[in-house]
């Protein structure tokens, strides 16, 4: 079945294998406050991705304690300077947020709103890059309004959203020992890296398939 997490698992690592460089995904998410549930989901889902054969790095706890993005100001913080830098290097990115009042929280709304800082880059924003999506909260009421409201903000900065994005109750108490305590939680998250991963390795596949027209026309032009 083509909605089942086996299916996109097994053409992630089928594409993980391409020629060149591991995919390179960067998680963003949880809270100031370290081992959120918010956090524990992005780790669990960076997991997954390196089990696919991507190389992963996680933006969480004090790194996204940054100051309010004004972009009048070309000053940048050290935290602020890695976060950028970091998104730039990525081939697929990961946004985990908690629901706080139907919506994503202050600080990854902060976080995202850095990306402004890549407008003039090759690849501006999100350009090209596959975006998973995860919402944690207290109760499912916020679920749906905060993984809206994040899927419209991805849109925004030019990211593909992946067709699959992750919704966990944390009062059903979702994590055991950093893990999913179930197995619909795990097939959520799962799906989510996969889905990253293999449109990551997708574009780096067509990017090398370019590269020989690309070639002939600077021979012939």
């Amino acid at each position: 079945m083509l909605d089942s997490p086996g299916f996109y698992t097994t053409h992630a690592r089928r594409t993980a294998g391409l020629p060149g460089r591991a995919a390179h995904i960067v998680g963003i998410g949880g809270t100031t406050r370290i081992g959120s549930s918010s956090e524990t989901a992005l780790r669990y889902v960076l997991s997954e991705c390196k089990s696919l054969g991507a190389t992963t790095e996680l933006i969480s706890g004090p790194l996204l304690d940054l100051p309010m993005y004004d972009p009048s100001d070309d000053h940048r913080s050290p935290s602020a300077l890695r976060l950028v830098q970091s998104l730039r290097n990525a081939d697929g990115i990961i946004v985990s947020s908690p629901s706080y009042h139907g919506a994503l929280s202050g600080v990854i709304k902060n976080a995202l709103d850095y990306v402004e800082d890549m407008r003039d880059d090759p690849r501006p924003y999100f350009d090209g890059r596959a975006v998973g999506i995860v919402v944690t909260a207290f109760g499912a009421q916020g679920l749906g309004t905060t993984l809206i409201g994040l899927r419209s903000i991805i849109h925004a900065l030019r990211g593909w959203p992946t067709p699959y994005a992750a919704a966990i109750n944390s009062q059903a108490k979702p994590f055991a020992n950093g893990r999913p305590a179930n197995a619909d939680v795990e097939s959520q998250l799962g799906t989510v890296a996969s889905q990253v991963v293999q449109f990551a390795a997708m574009q780096r596949l067509a990017a090398l398939a370019a590269e020989p027209a690309r070639d002939r026309a600077v021979m012939t032009g």
